[in-house]
């Protein structure tokens, strides 16, 4: 009991901690992972070990080609001639999403590997399969970001996140997952970051002039398995997909390099000044009309309660109306304009501080995410014991009473100890989840 709560407390006053702090991040020291920095005892990456002082460029496979046809997917490795911790670069999870690839692309292949301490991995297309064809999904009409860290006998998707998480990022000692948005929408150049989690929450300092949105993430996608693997990891937003947008992607590239100089990948590096702006709640606000949307804001513009954000306008009778912003904050996503039906979501409104009550539903989110990792345990436990009491007899009440001393049993155990990663028990991945609203979850 001691260790589950001391988590949730020391997450829940780092939270508070942070919530002036939704301007400015000043003077953060750089991280500094505690590592051993002897070569020779890092893991080979994709069946070679890792050369310094050089760029290389290896290959990896989901092992499972399909059609008969291998996709190798092209593995970028900066090493430098210093020993030091590990940073993976991911992009285009969603095929269609290209800013990342070019956000990767001007990293890389400017890095001076002879001044370099440590690694950089950079995967620039994750899914090459949908990069192929122009589409967020698998062949299979799957979101690769919400099977990880997969299973090795489960779905397509679950094998191929199993195999990516297994063979590059077990490498990582912090990833930054880079995403645009989604389903013609576009994001303010931001963080979605885990701010519960202290090691979470330092990454996310070191990316100057960004704004930070708390998210713990949704479940299976890569960000949330790799914090729940001990790999601190933010998502990086930026633009929309499908096309290439200069702007966002030199912010892109600004963000990446400060958090690699934080991280100790750059040499001595002693503070580093971030500004930022930090968000613990965001609200979409949708549409209640079908038409043509028509927006009067862009995205990063501050908006103020009652404030109109944009129109819909039936073309056919001509109504109007128009979509006005619910509370105080700033844009950091929105649609392009288009035909919208009712209950389309049109603009992303991070909120600013209210009171402390986005601090709390940070918090909460936090507790819900960690005491669901215990439920999963117990529920197991109990279970078991169920069918263990049913064997013997065929007595209900025995049964329950079994199950129920057997959960209390197993709540007091399970957090007095490390809880679980998830995805290593049962086999789910056959059994499809419903598809989010694409633009709640964008990721």
């Amino acid at each position: 009991m001691i260790r589950l709560h001391r988590g949730l407390l020391f997450g829940s006053a780092l939270l508070a901690s942070l919530s002036w702090a939704t301007e400015r991040v000043s003077d953060v020291e750089p991280i500094k992972p505690e590592l051993p920095i002897d070569r020779s005892t890092q893991r080979p990456l994709l069946g070679k070990p890792i050369t310094p002082g050089i760029l290389d460029r290896r290959a990896w496979s989901a092992g499972q080609p399909l059609s008969g046809l291998a996709l190798p997917t092209p593995v970028l490795i900066a090493a430098g001639n210093t020993p030091g911790p590990t940073m993976c670069l991911t992009g285009a999870v969603h095929g269609d999403e290209l800013n990342g690839v070019e956000i990767i692309r001007r990293i890389m292949f400017a890095l001076d590997t002879e001044n370099l301490t440590g690694t950089v991995i950079a995967v620039p297309i994750v899914n090459l399969y949908g990069f192929q064809r122009n589409s967020r999904y698998l062949p299979d009409r799957r979101d690769l970001n919400r099977y990880f860290p997969g299973n090795p006998t489960g779905s397509s998707a679950a094998r191929i996140a199993h195999h990516f998480f297994q063979d590059v990022i077990s490498h990582c000692h912090a990833l930054i997952d880079i995403h645009t948005g989604s389903f013609h929408r576009t994001n303010l150049p931001q963080l979605r970051a885990d701010l519960s989690n202290p090691k979470v929450a330092k990454l996310s300092q070191l990316f100057d002039n960004f704004v930070v949105l708390h998210s713990v993430g949704a479940v299976g996608t890569l960000r949330r398995a790799a914090v729940e693997a001990g790999i601190p990891t933010v998502t990086l937003e930026a633009g929309e997909p499908l096309y290439l947008q200069p702007e966002e992607v030199a912010q892109g590239v600004r963000g990446v390099l400060s958090a690699m100089r934080g991280f100790g990948l750059m040499g001595e590096y002693n503070k580093v000044a971030s500004d930022q702006k930090v968000f613990f709640e965001s609200i979409w606000l949708r549409a209640d009309q079908s038409g043509v949307l028509f927006s009067e804001v862009k995205v990063g513009d501050s908006v103020k309660k009652g404030e109109i954000l944009g129109s819909v306008t039936d073309p056919i009778t001509n109504r109007s109306t128009v979509i006005r912003a619910k509370a105080k904050g700033t844009i950091i996503g929105m649609a392009l304009n288009q035909m919208v039906m009712p209950g389309f979501a049109a603009y992303h409104l991070g909120l600013h501080k209210t009171e402390g009550a986005a601090v709390d539903k940070a918090a909460e989110g936090a507790a819900d995410a960690a005491l669901e990792s215990v439920r999963k345990v117990v529920h197991e436990v109990a279970k078991e014991a169920a069918a263990s009491a049913s064997e013997s007899g065929d007595d209900p009440q025995a049964v329950n009473e079994a199950a129920r001393k057997a959960a209390e049993e197993a709540t007091k155990s399970v957090i007095t100890k490390p809880l679980p990663v998830r995805g290593k028990g049962e086999d789910t991945s056959e059994m499809e989840p419903p598809a989010p609203e694409p633009d709640d979850h964008p990721e």
